[in-house]
């Protein structure tokens, strides 16, 4: 009986540390958001990349359907495909956050492209973005800027993942 108390009060604990561990960065309606980051710029980029986690406790699915920042000329959601053996990114019209569920945009998945930067993006500063979803809305996001080397994930975080963002990638 001891062993059962003692594994439940565990459980119960671990559970709550789970539960405090997510704490939304940004929320709208029942759509949260947390870490939204972007890699630095280095010399000759033209495009980048930011990622965010996206969790709804909502009891239906939304989409988020576009992004817009003055950071860029063109900004896109996309994600990564395999074709014949290599990876290439391709424009997608939305994506599902699914309901009571999660999607993280993170290298090699889905993302937000920035194409024809206005300007590099500099290590700490912030790039605002406005995320607009089907059924929420739209709501303005600071994305940090984090090194170029930054590839949360990776040992030693370097940036082979890095999927030529830098304009090498096809588009």
């Amino acid at each position: 009986m001891k062993l059962i108390r003692t594994f439940l009060t565990s459980a119960l604990l671990l559970g709550l540390g789970a539960q405090q561990a997510w704490s939304a960065d940004f929320t709208l309606g029942p759509i949260e958001m947390n870490d939204p980051w972007i890699r630095a710029s280095v010399p000759g980029q033209t495009n980048g990349a930011g990622y965010i986690q996206f969790k709804s406790t909502g009891a239906a699915a939304d989409k988020l359907i576009s992004a817009q920042s003055e950071a860029a000329t063109t900004v896109e959601l996309h994600t990564v495909i395999t074709e014949n053996g290599v990876a290439k990114m391709q424009q997608v019209p939305e994506i599902i956050i699914p309901s009571n569920g999660s999607v993280n945009l993170a290298p090699g998945g889905y993302h937000i492209m920035f194409l024809k930067l206005t300007a590099p993006f500099k290590q700490d500063s912030t790039i605002p973005v406005v995320l607009k979803f089907e059924k929420a809305g739209e709501i303005r996001v600071n994305f940090t800027v984090k090194p170029s080397t930054y590839n949360p994930g990776k040992s030693g975080n370097n940036a082979d993942s890095h999927m030529g963002h830098s304009g090498g990638m096809k588009h």
